[in-house]
Order: structure tokens, then C-alpha cells, then sequence
């Protein structure tokens, strides 16, 4: 018995004279692997009920002809885009950059690409019409990072029927919500400052219009309150270095000024320089605390004492809140809550020491 190999196909490569060859067939694989064309679907969408033999010798034939799925086809086949579209209003802040880092990481983990869409400016219109491009481009679910009080406003409501998780934002009783707890962060950098000694302590806030902003100033004035401490005037920065800055030389000026709690760390660092210039030293005169524990907190002069942010868990929820939905169908409201943890460096001490 003579057995005859079946032809060898090429992939759709130019070829003599200019003109192409006819793309890679599942049929082709098939001809080659030497199994149905079931079998070779079931092994390309990765489904299970295949011998691994036969599945290594299909991957081999898939390889060899340079075959590739067509990944549009098999979407609308199955009804599913494997992608996670991001909608987020910049790039610029620690937060949002971390944030979006750690959702495409664990997405990739999970099989999933994603498709990111940057909104300048938050408002009704450009929302919906973030979600229209994202229907066009076809995703799964999105995830939108917010950070603003949009979704606050009785009429703003996002689109029916998408499975969407929110990040950062106070909109829990209408959509799921991850989010690091920014309250018990603020809490802890307070109660650390008047645990040294401090009589009171000082707030650089960060934008007027932002959630985590909001809470973090809330969490300080009560605590203050709670223990029966004044509490001073609100100062008030944009994240940079540069409003810290600004707010440091207001707040160096202040000879009873002798804790700082600043919402962030890029303002914290402005703190401190402003201090140093004005010749008050840190901590042996001023206490100053940061949020989010950049990666370059340990580096400053000095090491900065900060509230850590989980950024990698808070991506980690929200892909897995939003896979549960696509998978299981809607989710109810509600807000999921990161932990964060005080890291006490070098930039704290009692009054005076």
C-alpha cells in the first residue's frame, strides 16, 4: 500500500510574476492535518473535545501553511470580540495610568485585548459618544475610568444593555464600582500624623471636581473632627508638582504648620520642595504624607511616608467584574473597595524632634 502525502500549500505569500497566492483555508489545514474541518475549528477557537494528538498534529499543519483564524469571522460566529474597551478621561495622572496598566495586563491573562478611547473632556455627549466608537470597534464590555462627578448628575446615565464596570467614582448604587478606598487611605495618614504628636494637621486636596479627591478631604476633616482637633483651612492643588509647590510656599509661611497631608504624591514632592526652600526642615519641622506611593517615593528627599494604592488589584476587579458579566450576564450595583496600607518612610516624626 502506497500512502500518498497530501500537497504541500503555501501561505498567502507573493509568489513569481506578482501575483498572490489565495489565502490559507481552514479547509487547507484540514487537507494537511488530515482531519475534518470541525476539528480544526474546535482546536482554533481552543474548545475542548479534541485528542492532544490530533490537536499538536492540526497546530503543526496550522503553522506550516502560516494560518491564521479569521478572528472577525469567529466573533461573529460566537457573538464575543475577546477585547475590553477603556474609556478614561486622560492619561496624565498616576491613577489612570496605573490603572490602565494593570487592566490590560490581567485582560491579556485572561485572553483579552483592549481598546483604549481617551475622553478631554467629561461630559454627556462625549461619553456616549465614547461608547458609540466603542460599539463600532467592537468589544466585549467597557470599562470606564471616570474620576469625576459625572456620573453623579441625575441625567447622565450611560447606554442600556453594555456590560460596563466603573472605576473611581461614586456611582455604586447605579453601576458596579471598583474602586481603592480612599477614605480609609486618608483616614490612616491622619491618624499616623496625630499619633506623633501633631496638635493638628494641614490638607492639600487635589481638583475640586474629583471623587478621590473629595473623599480623601472628607476623611481628614473627620477625623480632625472626630478628635476634637482644629481644623485648618483647605488648601487646594491640580495633582502636579507645581500646585504643590505653590501650596507649600503658602503653607511654609505658617509657622503653626506642622503636618501636611497631601492627596498625592506628585504634590507632596512639591511640598517638600517649597519647604526646603523656605528653610523649614522635613520632618524635624513639618511632617508631610503622599497618596498612591508612586514608584519613586522611596527616592525622595526625603523618603516620602505615603498611602499605598494597589492599582495591580484594582485592575484585576474591575477585568474580572466585567468577564463576570459577559460570561454570567448584567451585574447588580454596588462597590467593590481595594484595601490600602500606610508605608511610613522618612518624612514623618514628631513635633520638634
Amino acid at each position: 500500500m502506497i500512502k500518498i502525502e497530501p500537497p504541500r500549500l503555501r501561505a498567502a505569500t507573493d509568489v513569481p510574476g506578482g501575483r498572490r497566492k489565495q489565502r490559507v483555508s481552514m479547509a487547507d489545514v484540514a487537507r494537511l492535518a488530515g482531519v475534518s474541518s470541525q476539528t480544526v475549528s474546535r482546536v482554533a477557537n481552543g474548545l475542548p473535545g479534541v485528542v492532544e494528538t490530533t490537536r499538536e498534529q492540526v497546530l503543526a499543519a496550522m503553522s506550516e501553511l502560516g494560518y491564521r483564524p479569521n478572528s472577525a469571522a469567529r466573533s461573529l460566529r460566537y457573538g464575543r470580540f475577546n477585547t475590553i474597551g477603556v474609556i478614561l478621561f486622560g492619561l496624565s495622572s498616576t491613577g489612570n495610568s496605573r490603572t490602565v496598566e494593570a487592566i490590560a495586563t490581567h485582560a491579556a491573562a485572561e485572553g483579552y485585548a483592549i481598546t483604549l478611547i481617551p475622553v478631554g473632556v467629561p461630559t454627556q455627549d462625549n461619553v456616549l459618544g465614547a461608547f458609540t466608537r466603542m460599539g463600532e470597534l467592537a468589544v466585549d464590555g467597557v470599562i470606564l475610568i471616570i474620576e469625576v462627578h459625572l456620573l453623579d448628575a441625575a441625567a447622565v446615565t450611560l447606554p442600556p444593555g453594555v456590560h460596563v464596570v466603573v472605576v473611581d467614582s461614586d456611582a455604586g448604587d447605579r453601576y458596579p464600582v471598583v474602586d481603592t478606598d480612599q477614605a480609609d487611605g486618608a483616614r490612616q495618614a491622619v491618624r499616623h500624623l496625630l499619633g506623633l504628636g501633631h496638635r493638628t494637621v494641614w490638607h492639600l486636596a487635589g481638583p475640586a471636581e474629583s471623587f478621590s479627591a473629595e473623599r480623601r478631604a472628607s476623611a481628614w476633616r473627620h477625623v480632625l473632627e472626630e478628635a476634637g482637633r482644629p481644623v485648618p483651612p483647605l488648601e487646594r492643588g491640580d495633582w502636579s508638582a507645581d500646585s504643590g509647590y505653590r501650596a507649600g510656599l503658602r503653607l511654609a509661611a505658617d509657622p503653626a504648620c506642622t503636618a501636611v497631608f497631601a492627596a498625592n504624591d506628585q504634590m507632596a514632592l512639591g511640598v517638600l520642595r517649597a519647604l526646603h526652600e523656605r528653610g523649614r526642615r522635613v520632618p524635624a519641622d513639618v511632617s508631610v504624607v503622599g497618596f498612591d506611593d508612586i514608584a519613586d517615593a522611596g527616592s525622595y528627599l526625603p523618603p516620602l511616608t505615603t498611602v499605598h494604592q494597589d492599582f495591580a488589584e484594582v485592575g484585576r476587579r474591575c477585568v474580572d467584574a466585567l468577564l463576570g458579566q459577559i460570561h454570567a450576564g448584567p451585574s447588580g450595583p454596588g462597590t467593590d473597595l481595594v484595601p490600602t496600607r500606610l508605608v511610613v518612610r522618612a518624612s514623618t516624626a514628631p513635633p520638634g524632634l
